[in-house]
């Protein structure tokens, strides 16, 4: 199996510059005004050109503030705090403190286009730190 993540924008060039400035990504392919492949992560990641507005699952349209889904994307970092200051200055929003866990520590995020991401420092054995035989 492969995976792909795919990320509605609203704008290309916007999205390219966070993705690339918060998360150290970087262009891949073009697929003209609708599409761009980000690489530097373990799988592509593609910007997907969706006007607000536009159709998205069943019946409901986009729009690109900030939403709640149960599905959202961790990226695991090395030194959390330098990695949200990088976020931050590349447009995310902070969305509470950085929090402590058995397994390390995380903050969780908004992207400019309403996503949710979360940032995660494993410490020690990561989540084998918690884990249940």
């Amino acid at each position: 199996m492969k995976l792909l993540l795919n990320i509605d924008v609203a704008d290309l060039a916007a999205a390219e510059r966070f993705y690339t400035h918060a998360f150290g990504l970087h262009p891949g392919r073009h697929f003209g005004e609708d599409a761009l492949e980000l690489l530097g992560a373990q799988i592509p990641i593609y910007l997907l050109h969706k006007h607000a507005g536009s159709i998205g699952a069943g019946a409901s349209t986009r729009d690109y503030l900030r939403h709640w889904t149960p599905l959202h994307v961790d990226v695991v970092v090395d030194d959390l705090d330098s990695a949200l200051i990088r976020a931050v200055a590349a447009g995310a929003i902070q969305e509470g403190a950085v929090r402590e866990a058995g397994w390390g520590r995380i903050v969780q995020l908004a992207d400019p286009f309403g996503h949710g991401w979360c940032l995660l420092q494993f410490e020690g054995r990561g989540y084998d730190e918690i884990a249940t035989p």
